[in-house]
């Protein structure tokens, strides 16, 4: 595995996608407790086109929900970054941090440490100005980790694109801007 980061913090790394990564992100999309918060499990093709789409934002913005590879052993965490989010919402197009981690990593700090140092980069780095966050409303973890952050909760909302979903369609949406960080 390669081990040229864009930036790191205490126990992680962070970079683009690369072609070899396919494996390791497809057992984390299919990993059904991993995925509890998503409409359905991600195969193969569902999987490659999602990091195309990484690897082309990355090239035209310079972020994507990065790969993430616990320093000490190379072991991929899982995903963790930044993303451009639009759908049919008074508040979007928006750029979201989010986070998908190996249930090995849970309940570890990996995605507090991990989201904290990404705020730090993009913010700092990219000068980036505003960041959301976003989750479905029963999904207390991810909300916790906004909370620890510096993140505030602006609003709930039904996603419109997972009405299909009663059990995901209520969400919670998070703010932080770079003076607040």
């Amino acid at each position: 595995m390669p081990t040229k980061y864009l930036f790191t913090s205490a126990r992680l790394g962070f970079r683009n996608w690369q072609d070899e990564d396919l494996p390791l992100l497809l057992a984390l999309n299919q990993d059904k407790e991993v995925m509890r918060y998503f409409p359905e499990i991600r195969d193969v093709q569902e999987s490659i086109k999602w990091m195309d789409r990484m690897q082309q934002m990355y090239l035209e913005k310079g972020y994507c929900y990065y790969a993430v590879f616990e320093l000490s052993n190379e072991d991929f965490v899982g995903v963790l970054g930044i993303g451009d989010k639009d759908f049919n919402a008074d508040f979007t197009p928006i750029i979201d941090i989010g986070w998908r981690i190996h249930k090995k990593y849970w309940n570890k700090g990996y995605a507090t440490e991990g989201a904290q140092q990404c705020l730090k980069y993009v913010f700092n780095t990219l000068k980036l100005n505003e960041i959301k966050a976003l989750c479905p409303i029963n999904n207390k973890a991810s909300e916790r980790v906004m909370q620890k952050i510096g993140m505030h909760r602006e609003l709930e909302f039904i996603h419109p694109e997972l009405t299909d979903y009663p059990e995901l369609k209520d969400f919670v949406l998070y703010t932080i801007s770079h003076t607040q960080l």
